[in-house]
């Protein structure tokens, strides 16, 4: 009975963090989110200003407080700035 009941309430979900993109995955929906894998933070408050498609045009852009970086590009998964 449980089991019938947590099917009603579950979704199997997919997440994909990849070095280019991150991708959602949705059983019954598929691929519901496909968004740049890039981040843009003010290192001078570490406040996150913008992720995916929106920070992806802010690569190269910015002023040097403020970092546009794909944080797990050539394998690595460094959060840090």
């Amino acid at each position: 009975m449980f089991n019938k009941f947590y099917k009603l309430i579950s979704n199997d979900i997919g997440i994909d963090l990849g070095t280019s993109n991150t991708l959602v995955y949705l059983k019954g929906h598929g691929i519901v989110i496909n968004e740049p894998s890039v981040v843009a933070v003010n290192i001078k408050t570490n406040q996150i200003l913008a992720v995916g498609m929106q920070a992806k045009e802010m690569l190269g852009r910015t002023p040097g407080h403020i970092k546009a970086v794909r944080p797990s590009a050539g394998g690595r998964r460094d959060f840090r700035f």
